[in-house]
């Protein structure tokens, strides 16, 4: 089973981040990701970039989307990182996230990513089993 664990922080957790010694920051988080990828669960992780310079939004409501400056502007809680990780069971993913090391005000959201047996009735769709062969043939189990 995969399961993306998404890193969000309010705006008091963000500010306690960055009152923080950095490098401590790192060392948590370089061990962390360590343990992970020396249990064989890690298949990506990365923090993401909060300049608004460089993200934005695409909202599909209108025709074509509008593009704005992002993240959203009134959020409480950013999406600052994730990882994807393969476990065997929902207890493991769960076992994982209560190891991150983050702080008050900080959230791991934990969303379990389809499976081709979730699709049941609709398995045979060409369009699912492409996509089935893309992510072997890109070593994507």
């Amino acid at each position: 089973m995969k399961y993306m664990l998404i890193m969000r922080a309010t705006d008091a957790a963000r500010q306690d981040y960055e009152a923080m010694d950095f490098n401590e920051v790192i060392e948590k988080m370089g061990a962390y990701n360590e343990a992970l990828l020396k249990a064989g669960v890690m298949l990506a992780g990365d923090g993401l970039a909060d300049s608004m310079a460089d993200n934005f939004v695409v909202d599909f409501s209108a025709d074509p989307p509008i593009v704005t400056d992002g993240p959203y502007g009134e959020t409480h809680e950013l999406f600052s990182g994730f990882w994807m990780i393969q476990v065997g069971s929902k207890e493991e993913a769960m076992e994982w996230a209560n190891r991150c090391p983050l702080g008050p005000g900080s959230k791991l959201e934990v969303r379990r990513v389809t499976e081709m047996s979730d699709f049941g009735e609709f398995a045979d769709n060409p369009v699912l089993k492409q996509q089935e062969t893309w992510r072997a043939e890109s070593g994507q189990v």
